[in-house]
Formats: C-alpha cells, sequence, structure tokens
C-alpha cells in the first residue's frame, strides 16, 4: 500500500486538476496554460508524461536533488572580493566581461548582479514608465478576483459610517459584498471566506499595496526595508491563491467602477429600507441589491470553463484566522493577550521551550497549534498575566528599609514592655542587615533621612579595640 501512495503538493495537486480536464478533453492546452503558469510546451510535456506515467508523472523529477545551476559559494565570494577591489564601480555587465577575461570565472550577468545588489555594490536604476493599455478580462470565472473597500457615509447620517468590503470576478464582474465597521484583515477575511465557500478558491487575488495586504520591515544586512509576510498575504499563500498587487487605482479600475455603482443604487437601495445599523445594510445587500447585481450587471466569459478550485482537506477556519507565535514556559504556559493559558497534558516532544501558533477565530473561539497538532488548554488557575509578571520580583521590603513609624505589638505584660514608644523607624544611611533605631516618644522627633547619624560618647563604636 505504500508504494501505491502519492506525496503531492497543495501546487501538483492543483496542476493534476487541471490537466486532469485536458486529458479528458474537456479543456484545451493553450487554456491549461494560462491556468497553471506555464507554457504551451511544458503542458504538451506534461500531458505527454501523465498519460504515459500516470498522476506521478506530475511531480518534478528534481524533487529531493542538489540544484544543476546552483554557484559554488568559493565562487561566488571570490567574485565579490574582486568586484569590491579591483572592479569598484564596475556595473555588472562589464564586471561579467572582465571577470572572463581576466579572472577565468565565467558568470551571466543576472547572477553577477543579484550578488551585487545583496552586497550593496550595485543600485537598480530607474526606467522611463513603459506605454500602458486597457488589460482584456481573463477568459474563465474564478482564474482573478479583485479587491477593495469603500468607506462612504452609506446611511446617510441614519447610523455610523461603514466600509464596504467587496470581491468581484475580473471574467465575469460577479460580486460578493458585506459591510464592516472598517476596512481591516478580518473584514477581508470574513469577504474571502464567504467567496470559497460559495464557489471556491480563485486563482489569483488582485488588491491595492495597503498594509494589510503588503508590509516592509529593517532585515539585519540591508539597507532597504524588505517585504514581509502579513496575516492575509500569509492565509492566502496556504490557500494557493497568487497575490497581485496593482500600482495605481486605475490598474483595478473593475472594482473601483464597482463603488460607482454602489454609492448610487445602493445608498437609494438602504434609505427605502430604512436601514440604520451594520446588521439591517448587510440584509439589504443580501436580500436586494447583491442579487440584482448579479443578475442584471455580469458580463459572459469568454470560457466556459471555472478556475475555481475546490477545498479539499483545507481547514479554512484555521487558515483564515489571526494567527500568533507564542513561546511555551517551561511550567506549560502561554501569554496572550494579557492573560495565561495552562497548556494540559499530555505533554509533546519538543514542547516545552517550543514555539505554539495561536488561532483567534471569525468565531471568537481560539486554538492553540504545535507542529499540526491542536493542543488543550484551560486558563491558568489564580494566575493573570500580571500575577505572572510579580513572580521574579524582588522580597518584600525589610522592616528597616520601610519608610514612617512601624509600631510594635506590646507585650500583654507591661513589666515586660520597654518603657516608651517601641515603634521603629527607617535606619538613616544603614543597610537592611543592620538594627533598627528606636522611634522616640510621642512628640519627639524622629530625625530626618538626610540628617547623619553619629553614636553617643558612650557607644561602644567609639571604644578603642584591644588586642
Amino acid at each position: 500500500m505504500e508504494k501505491d501512495r502519492i506525496s503531492m503538493s497543495q501546487r501538483e495537486r492543483d496542476v493534476l486538476k487541471v490537466m486532469g480536464m485536458v486529458l479528458a478533453g474537456k479543456r484545451t492546452q493553450v487554456e491549461a496554460s494560462r491556468l497553471i503558469g506555464r507554457s504551451e510546451r511544458q503542458v504538451r510535456r506534461l500531458f505527454k508524461r501523465l498519460r504515459d506515467e500516470g498522476d506521478v508523472g506530475v511531480i518534478h523529477r528534481l524533487r529531493g536533488r542538489r540544484s544543476n545551476n546552483l554557484s559554488d559559494p568559493s565562487e561566488r565570494q571570490q567574485a565579490i572580493v574582486l568586484c569590491r577591489s579591483l572592479y569598484a564601480g564596475f556595473g555588472p555587465t562589464l564586471a561579467a566581461e572582465k571577470l572572463s577575461e581576466n579572472q577565468g570565472i565565467d558568470l551571466s550577468v543576472e547572477t553577477l548582479r543579484r550578488w551585487m545588489l545583496a552586497e550593496g555594490l550595485w543600485e537598480r536604476k530607474r526606467h522611463r514608465d513603459k506605454h500602458r493599455q486597457r488589460r482584456p478580462r481573463r477568459p474563465c470565472f474564478g482564474e482573478m478576483v479583485q479587491a477593495d473597500a469603500s468607506t462612504h457615509d452609506w446611511l446617510e447620517g441614519r447610523g455610523p459610517t461603514l466600509s464596504l468590503v467587496g470581491i468581484i470576478d475580473d471574467a465575469t464582474s460577479r460580486v460578493v459584498l458585506r459591510f464592516h465597521a472598517s476596512e481591516t484583515t478580518d473584514a477581508y477575511m470574513d469577504v474571502l471566506g464567504r467567496w470559497i465557500r460559495k464557489h471556491g478558491r480563485p486563482v489569483s487575488w488582485y488588491s491595492d499595496r495597503h498594509g494589510i495586504f503588503r508590509a516592509e520591515e529593517s532585515v539585519a544586512g540591508y539597507d532597504e526595508k524588505q517585504s514581509v509576510s502579513t496575516q492575509f498575504s500569509r492565509a492566502i499563500g496556504e490557500l494557493g491563491i497568487e497575490l497581485i498587487l496593482a500600482n495605481s487605482p486605475q490598474a483595478k479600475g473593475r472594482v473601483e467602477r464597482l463603488w460607482s455603482t454602489c454609492q448610487d443604487r445602493l445608498v437609494k437601495e438602504l434609505r427605502l429600507s430604512k436601514a440604520t445599523t451594520r446588521e439591517h445594510a448587510n440584509a439589504v445587500l443580501d436580500e436586494k441589491f447583491s442579487g440584482w447585481f448579479n443578475r442584471r450587471c455580469i458580463s459572459k466569459p469568454t470560457s466556459k470553463n471555472d478556475a475555481h478550485r475546490p477545498i479539499d482537506k483545507l481547514d479554512l477556519e484555521a487558515i483564515l484566522s489571526i494567527q500568533h507565535e507564542r513561546v511555551v514556559m517551561n511550567d506549560y504556559t502561554i501569554r496572550f493577550e494579557n492573560q495565561v493559558y495552562q497548556l494540559l497534558a499530555p505533554a509533546l516532544p519538543g514542547q516545552r521551550g517550543g514555539k505554539v501558533l495561536v488561532e483567534n477565530r471569525a468565531d471568537g473561539s481560539m486554538k492553540i497549534r504545535f507542529k499540526g497538532r491542536y493542543l488543550p488548554f484551560a486558563p491558568a488557575p489564580g494566575k493573570t498575566d500580571k500575577e505572572a509578571d510579580d513572580l521574579g520580583a524582588l522580597p518584600p521590603i525589610p522592616r528597616s528599609l520601610t519608610h514612617g513609624l512601624i509600631p510594635v505589638i506590646e507585650a500583654n505584660d507591661p513589666a515586660e514592655s520597654p518603657a516608651g514608644s517601641i515603634t521603629v523607624h527607617q535606619a538613616d544611611g544603614r543597610s537592611g542587615r543592620t538594627p533598627a533605631l528606636p522611634c522616640p516618644p510621642a512628640g519627639g522627633s524622629c530625625g530626618s533621612s538626610k540628617q547623619s547619624w553619629r553614636p553617643a560618647s558612650g557607644h561602644p563604636w567609639r571604644k578603642t579595640a584591644t588586642g
């Protein structure tokens, strides 16, 4: 049975699904090459391998092997040293020519350019903008969706200002819309989840460069900030959806024109329905506007095929959650949002001191995942996050170091009590190991911590030590 089992990635399963329709004669090779991002020649070769070898033919034959084009690290080090010294100030093209002529180091210009960029020896140069023209629609439904949000006074003063978050298909203009309090990661994940549950996973996602979709951070070794993953980009990456970021509002004109229609017709529908809350506005969307738009305003796609892919075994609720990484303490607890949580038995290998993922899901629930397994947990009893911070605090201050008067419980027998007050005050200028000084009777002064204390003339300290 183990020999008959084929291990595939999600990407390979998606390719196999598209090519399966090609083998069945339900999809052309040209259309398949566009959907899986390969050339027509590669599709023909893949078609032949699947026909001769079966499903295993979709697996890349270099899996697990060293790359044939991997450069020698010593060769890279030698080239960088020469570019810093002998060929300082040379461009990648000229430096590659001189390295080949004088040192016999044959490198492509692009490889040397990437090395020089990584080492800070070369900077990208600006080029003249290319001529742009209107992009035609994608042929298949689900091949690309455009997404955006519009913050507007949708309720015309009858309620709060809302953000309308929407997805529109590039081929058909079919939409999924939802009102949210603001344009957030949760809002986009909610709308994407609704689209996937209704139609499936689209091939690509086209949106602007909002901080929800991309972020930059300073990385050691780089002068410029580098792009890092966001919660949303991580989610669509796990779903196998390509993220395309537009450089201008005009590039995603289809969704921008959608807002023009909504701010005209939808506002009037909300006025006629007398909507005053977000819940009422969403009900108007579901019952009236979205159905009307998807009947009257859609276009017929060039191809009859649907490019959406099924969810399969993907955990959609887990992927479309806000995930945070936490380190497990020695007592198998983690801290999250001012609360300490106890991880329950059994303990897994590597769990203590390891990292877990905390998932904040859309339904308000929370899950903790460790190496693909969900862990049982509960709030730590009698231990809030503030109390946990106090565990490493210093012990209480000794009585001799406290400020002000500290009364002492008097003895039951007056004969056992010393005359006068037996309260104590801080020992000025002395450590906590030194006994505290007696406080004078009521009405007297305990002195000030700024005044130096000197022993009386008959004090043992003033006596000369004898051998």
